[in-house]
């Protein structure tokens, strides 16, 4: 936080780019003077030794440009502070960052808290009222479900703790999922039926006048894309959501959704939920980066964990009480035992390897990670990273999963794995 002296902020090393004491005066801070206080650049063709200095000169012109940004930043924060202050208003601080969802302005933390399995299903009601409890104390405000998760009793618990804890409404964002609601042919899908439907019974469940965001949990060739998105702005409109996103749609669909709203004056999609982890990289990597420069749609990831495998719990072989041994997820543990799992453990001992030189979990690795590498525009702020802890069963979990935000934002920091050789690459942010 600014302490309120200027004077403390300066370049380190080379030409002064706050005068010769390493101060700034007022009209600096506030931008009040044209120029910045810097050595001259020369205009024409450098000569001889000026064209040595020229690169120089101008590291220090950027140089001092940042810092007095940064300052005037922090000295409208220092303002708001004191007036906030003045009005009696307590300001809650802690150290999770936040981000814009796409280039919405819905603020969401770069971790949120998932429940897939867990809530309803592998854990109790009380374990899962301890992880919120953690959760939303560590400075998480987003909070994902869906219809079809463990058949709506994931809806139901998270409503059930939202209510029992009374926080402001205004305080988080929930977020739910449209598409398996139920076993009539009219009870899944992306009908306009089915997306109204389908949203009220995830709000009845949720004991909620609204959801932040309603993802399409998946694409539906069976709709036309128009009534999708007629559909979704309808339910905008009408107060049971605030925004509308996408999951698991490829790129070709999520642009057709945003010509089509564009096209008709509806709302377009604002963000889409991909999975991502070190074996599923493609799509957010290459592919929604895109997207976001182009048409501003963000992305949610989920599974950051790659269903537990990162943890190393099944490095030798499935534990009881595991997801793998969870009826109805007999996928996962064929899938640890065909040739390509097999070959995704040995590279994640690689990765524990590595962790324990960096003196961290290997969940902290993968979420800390992800959360501050995995694509161009997220160091921008622009992409708010679902990063859900949705493998993690109790609440000292949940703070290590937090605790890899401290780990992140110190460098140097694990930037990314070439999953066919486990190449690792480590930078400095």
């Amino acid at each position: 936080m600014f302490a309120g002296r200027a004077s403390g902020v300066g370049v380190a090393g080379g030409a002064s780019a706050a005068g010769a004491k390493g101060k700034f005066s007022m009209e600096e801070l506030y931008g009040l003077n044209k120029k910045v206080k810097v050595t001259k650049v020369s205009c024409g063709r450098p000569e001889g030794g000026d064209r040595k200095r020229e690169p120089r000169n101008r590291q220090d012109f950027l140089l001092a440009t940042h810092i007095l940004e940064a300052a005037r930043g922090l000295m409208e924060r220092r303002r708001l502070e004191v007036y906030l202050r003045e009005c009696d208003v307590i300001v809650e601080q802690n150290k999770m960052p936040y981000r814009n969802l796409g280039k919405s302005g819905l603020r969401v933390s770069c971790l949120g808290l998932g429940t897939w399995v867990t809530f309803g299903s592998q854990i109790s009601d009380e374990m899962a009222d301890s992880v919120m409890t953690v959760a939303y104390d560590n400075g998480v405000n987003l909070f994902d479900t869906a219809e079809v998760y463990s058949s709506g009793r994931a809806e139901r618990t998270l409503g059930n703790i939202l209510k029992k804890k009374a926080w402001r409404r205004s305080s988080y964002v929930v977020t739910t999922k449209i598409y398996w609601g139920g076993q009539a042919e009219t009870e899944r899908g992306l009908s306009r039926k089915h997306i109204i439907e389908g949203l009220r019974g995830s709000l009845h469940r949720l004991q909620l006048d609204y959801v932040d965001v309603v993802f399409a949990n998946r694409s539906d060739i069976n709709t036309p894309m128009e009534e999708i998105v007629r559909a979704m702005t309808f339910v905008i409109d009408q107060g049971l959501a605030m925004y509308w996103g996408t999951s698991r749609w490829n790129a070709v669909e999520i642009m057709e959704a945003y010509s089509i709203a564009r096209q008709f004056n509806l709302v377009p999609p604002v963000c889409e939920q991909a999975e991502y982890h070190y074996f599923q990289r493609e799509k957010v990597e290459l592919l929604l980066p895109e997207l976001y420069h182009k048409i501003g749609v963000g992305t949610m990831t989920w599974s950051p964990l790659a269903c537990g495998l990162l943890t190393g719990k099944y490095n030798e072989g499935v534990p009881d009480g595991s997801r793998a041994t969870i009826k109805g997820y007999d996928w996962l543990k064929d899938r640890l035992n065909s040739d390509e799992g097999k070959k995704q453990l040995n590279q994640i001992k690689e990765l524990h390897l590595l962790a324990d030189r960096m003196k961290c979990t290997a969940a902290q690795l993968a979420i800390g990670s992800e959360s501050a590498d995995s694509a161009p525009n997220h160091r921008d702020g622009h992409i708010a990273w679902q990063q859900a802890t949705r493998q993690q069963k109790g609440a000292e979990e949940l703070k290590t999963a937090s605790a890899s935000h401290d780990f992140q934002e110190s460098p140097p920091i694990f930037h990314g794995i070439e999953t066919k050789s486990l190449k690792v690459h480590i930078h400095n942010l």
